[in-house]
């Protein structure tokens, strides 16, 4: 067998196999695993003379693994196994042994044997497993040096950690008590043995074998968590430690032992103990002294600034300065400690303080992450302590100092660099970090972050008055990015300030700021990322404008200038911040609309280029600045900006209307050259007319005052302004008519179609047809139908008192084109999803109608021909009980109970503790009493006798029941002893049961939860 399985690993793991022959080799292999001989033979492939090849032995031992891990071996079993690795072991590793060591994956392989092994027989069966490993390395056998054996035992006792120690990973109840009882038992039985081994191992090799150096101060820290501490922290253990951590490398170079050394340190201060020993421990440790020795060496502190600077031993020390200083607040926080612990804590706190703000400042901001958390909850315990002692208070500037000069963009930045821009968001997130930071220093003391912020902008405008442009840009940028901020403190309802009370003093000092920033000339300064901070800042603070309106006129010419802006991301950014300037001071701008035209008038032209095969579509934002459509979609914001200046309260109707036409007029000749290419398909000539149709909306969404939305109670727009928009809707139609096959087209004119009813107010009306005709053609998708449906509902509800005649005459049009997407065969999830959506929009249209007293074009003589299939549709999905349905079904119930409130007559009877007698029925039009009992009250026992209705497990459904309670109600009220006798006669007897309490409770309830609640009952009976 030992032959089959080496030919089965060779051929598996060949390249070059036939892959039918490689299949059946794996066949095989899997089926070794659970072979109760197959681990026998495998222990005999891995340790026989002379050895097999690497994966021969490797696979062998991997079946073994399984065998062991899988409790497929008998006790005796195990001990057979066990014989043989120690055979192997002391052949291999003994020192003299021999054979050669295996290479190091073959060792890991073993290891995780011999710790599997371990977990099963340690406690009984291999007692001396440590004593075992222990002589095999040899430790304190003078001359004798067992490389080899250290190394293998070293690997061991880390295998043996993570195996039953590790904390990261996941482990179930019986695995857990487990591991707690190998871990007592290790303790108990050799806990000092090993301790012992680390301080002689540490000892032998410490200024011979980094390797062996390294290793052991990996398995100290981590064994040191469950470990007692007195094993390790002990005169003679500090006396080994200590001159690893303060080795200096005179290259300057990576010192791996220095680094385990430190994190060695970080584990023991990381280990779980009462708060009075922890600080006890600190203090005993020396650690202040050693982080200020490290901190000051020449690879944190000669090399700073170069090349040699050791990133690696600056993130090992940060880790345990923010370690400690995370257990120092911890003790600090916690309410029962003794005041000479506290004391302890106290004194700590501020002499770690120093280190954790040299570390949080370092220039790489890998480093200063580190810190972050040990900051954060130095400042969280600084909030909760209330008026602050002056010992804590002296904390805060440094501090705050600290995380201001963070913010700044390193020397090596260069600001914009594609081949930086990884960088440059990483830094934007820590700046966020930091945000944080700085907020919960205001939060602590809210007068010292006024002060510290004025003075830096303060110092600012100062050097900038002196040096102008010759000023180092990020000293500018660190100081708007302060004022950015700032309004977090000083504005209502932004972040620090309460509700809607800001600080007033921090309402001053912004107002100066402000002022300040806007007569410093800073707009011309010539670096890209302060242009963008000021307009960014005039943008977030224009409240500050409608108490100084003299200064919009020199903002708004900044804005027109640098909007021109020769570098990409500060001229498309500008546009959508132009606009939002000018929007929100659209009350306080002047009539300067022909000014501002004529100055951007340049930037208008269109110019769509249709993508290339070249494009990377995993560009990110950023990156795609300059892409020709991210340039179309910031281009729109300046037609949004000049419709939103050029219709200011100070602008007449009539400048409006030319204003607009000036801006259109190009435009529309564009779209006339384009139309016949874009007509016989030409890509670009398409997409040119896409961008103009977009455009046109766009330009009039500037015009309309969206703030209050669109509503008939508006005043209507000026009408030269409408005509001037009658005009672009009239050739946004004739784009439409020519090119409606194409979705991207349809799209745009659907998008431009909602943002011209602003402007156009009813005059619209008399379009629609059209817009129908062109917007649900053939070729659209029920997403679009009911994206166009949504926008109709828009239209209904805002001229509801004059478009019943528009109304009338398209109805029937339109429901078919809804009625053939209804109808549609269904091809998969998404088609799924957007016939769910369709049918929503679409009954809620029909209920848009209903409610807003329209009902008569339902029935007109126009579209009495309509009206049977009107009502299957909403019968039918009504009726249908499906995840994803359950909104339309109960808008569908609540529509037909309207029909029925609407068309049904007068009330014949009374719903109470005694209705009265009914009299005749008299429906608005004759036979719609028995419709209603024929189509709508069928329905609703349709629903309820569908076993996925169930409103006593489901709410959705259960707002169906009130909904179809209420339509029964209402037939009862408008139809009265004639629906009784139905119910009595008909659908009783059909469903075979007694409904005199169902009478009672129609008849008596006028509370509708009382009727839902038995109907609810009545169903759970029956199911």
């Amino acid at each position: 067998m030992d032959a089959q399985i080496e030919s089965a690993i060779e051929i598996a793991w060949n390249p070059t196999s036939d892959q039918s022959l490689k299949s059946q080799a794996f066949d095989f292999l899997n089926r070794l695993r659970t072979d109760p001989q197959g681990w026998q033979v495998c222990t005999g492939l891995f340790t026989q003379t002379p050895r097999r090849s690497e994966v021969v032995r490797l696979v062998s031992l991997e079946v073994v693994n399984h065998a062991v891990h899988a409790q497929l071996l008998d006790r005796a079993s195990l001990a057979f196994l066990k014989d043989s690795l120690v055979d192997y072991i002391r052949r291999t590793y003994g020192g003299n042994g021999p054979d050669e060591a295996d290479p190091a994956h073959l060792q890991n392989k073993l290891t995780q044997t011999l710790t599997y092994l371990f977990v099963s027989l340690y406690q009984d069966g291999w007692e001396s497993f440590v004593d075992d490993f222990l002589a095999l390395a040899a430790l304190g056998n003078g001359s004798q040096d067992n490389f080899v054996g250290v190394i293998m035992y070293l690997r061991i006792l880390g295998s043996i950690h993570d195996e039953i120690a590790d904390l990261m990973l996941s482990r179930q109840g019986n695995e857990m008590k487990r591991n707690s009882d190998l871990k007592d038992l290790i303790r108990g039985r050799d806990m000092q043995k090993i301790a012992a081994s680390w301080r002689d191992i540490l000892a032998q090799y410490g200024n011979r074998n980094d390797v062996v150096v390294e290793m052991t101060l990996k398995v100290i820290a981590k064994w040191v968590s469950w470990t007692e501490i007195s094993l390790v922290i002990n005169q003679d253990m500090l006396n080994l430690l200590l001159p690893l951590v303060g080795r200096s490398n005179p290259t300057g170079g990576e010192d791996k032992v220095r680094d385990a050394a430190v994190d060695t340190f970080t584990e023991i201060v990381a280990k779980k103990m009462k708060p009075s020993d922890k600080m006890d421990m600190i203090v005993f440790l020396n650690l202040r002294d050693i982080v200020s020795q490290l901190l000051a060496s020449p690879a944190l502190h000669g090399f700073k600034g170069t090349p040699r600077y050791d990133t690696d031993l600056a993130e090992a020390v940060a880790k345990l300065v923010n370690t400690t200083m995370a257990d120092i607040v911890r003790v600090l926080e916690d309410n029962k400690v003794e005041n000479e612990t506290r004391a302890k804590a106290e004194q700590l706190l501020q002499d770690f303080l120093p280190s954790l703000l040299r570390l949080f400042t370092d220039e790489f901001d890998e480093i200063c992450s580190t810190v972050i958390p040990s900051l954060t909850d130095i400042l969280t315990f600084l909030r909760k302590i209330g008026p602050l002692p002056p010992a804590y208070a002296e904390m805060l500037p440094a501090i705050l100092n600290a995380i201001v000069s963070k913010m700044r963009y390193d020397e090596t930045t260069s600001w914009g660099n594609e081949d930086e821009q990884t960088d440059e968001a990483e830094f934007q997130e820590l700046r966020k970090r930091l945000q944080i930071l700085q907020k919960s220093v205001a939060a602590v003391d809210q007068n010292l972050y006024i002060e510290f912020l004025s003075n830096l902008a303060a110092n600012m405008f100062s050097t900038l008055a002196g040096q102008g442009s010759q000023m180092d840009w990020r000293d500018l940028d660190l100081a708007l990015h302060e004022i950015y901020l700032f309004g977090e403190l000083a504005l209502p309802n932004a972040g620090i300030a309460h509700k809607s009370q800001p600080n007033t003093v921090a309402a001053e000092r912004l107002a100066v700021m402000m002022t300040k920033m806007v007569e410093s000339g800073i707009a011309n300064f010539p670096h890209p990322a302060i242009l963008l901070q000021y307009m960014e800042i005039c943008v977030r603070y224009y409240v500050f404008f409608v108490s100084q309106q003299s200064y919009i006129p020199q903002v708004l010419e900044n804005f027109v200038r640098l909007v021109h802006h020769e570098h990409v991301r500060v001229r498309t950014r500008s546009w959508y911040l132009f606009l939002r300037f000018v929007k929100q001071l659209r009350a306080q701008v002047g009539n300067v609309a022909k000014t501002v035209i004529q100055s951007i008038g340049d930037l208008l032209p269109i110019r769509a280029e249709t993508p290339t095969n070249e494009a990377d579509d995993d560009m990110s934002s950023d990156e795609s600045d300059h892409s020709a459509d991210a340039v179309f979609n910031s281009q729109l914001y300046l037609f949004e900006a000049i419709g939103c200046i050029s219709s200011t309260a100070a602008t007449p109707g009539v400048d409006q209307g030319a204003y607009a036409r000036s801006v259109m007029e190009p435009l529309f000749e564009d779209m006339r050259v384009n139309l016949p290419r874009a007509k016989s398909g030409d890509a670009q000539a398409i997409l040119q007319i896409h961008h103009i149709v977009m455009a046109l909306g766009t330009l009039a969404n500037g015009f309309a005052d969206t703030s209050s939305g669109i509503s008939s109670q508006k005043p209507p727009p000026p009408k030269p302004l409408s005509d001037e928009f009658a005009r672009a809707a009239e050739a946004i139609l004739i784009a439409l008519s020519e090119l409606n096959s194409n979705g991207e087209i349809r799209a745009a004119c659907r998008s431009a179609f909602s943002r011209l009813l602003g402007v156009l107010g009813a005059a619209v009306l008399p379009q629609l047809p059209q817009w129908i005709e062109g917007l649900l053609s053939r070729s659209s998708s029920k997403d679009e139908m009911a994206m166009f449906l949504r926008l109709l509902e828009q239209v209904v509800y805002n001229f509801k008192g004059e478009i019943y005649t528009i109304l009338d005459l398209l109805l029937t049009p339109l429901l078919e084109r809804v009625f053939g997407g209804l109808s549609e065969p269904i091809n998969g999830t998404d088609d799924e999803i957007q016939l769910q959506e369709l049918r929503r929009e679409y009954i809620t249209f029909v209920q848009v109608i209903l409610v807003n007293d329209l009902g008569g074009v339902l029935v007109s003589e126009a579209n009495q021909g309509m009206f049977d299939a009107l009502v299957t549709s909403i019968i039918t999905i009504s009726k249908t009980i499906v995840h994803g349905n359950l909104v339309a079904s109960r808008i569908g119930f609540n529509v037909l109970a309207r029909m029925a409130t609407q068309w049904g007559g007068p009330d014949v009877t009374t719903i109470s503790e005694n209705p009265t007698a009914s009299t005749v029925p008299t429906p608005a039009f004759p036979g719609f009493d028995q419709f209603m009992i024929d189509r709508f009250h069928t329905a609703c026992w349709e629903v309820f006798q569908d076993p996925n209705f169930k409103p006593f497990h489901d709410a959705q459904t259960r707002q169906i029941l009130n909904e179809i309670a209420g339509l029964e109600q209402t037939i009862y009220l408008k139809i009265g002893d004639v629906f009784i006798r139905h119910l009595q006669e008909v659908t009783f007897p059909n469903l075979g049961m007694d409904g005199s309490e169902f009478v009672k409770v129609l008849t008596t309830s006028t509370d509708r939860k009382t009727i839902t609640g038995y109907i609810q009952n009545l169903l759970k009976n029956r199911r």
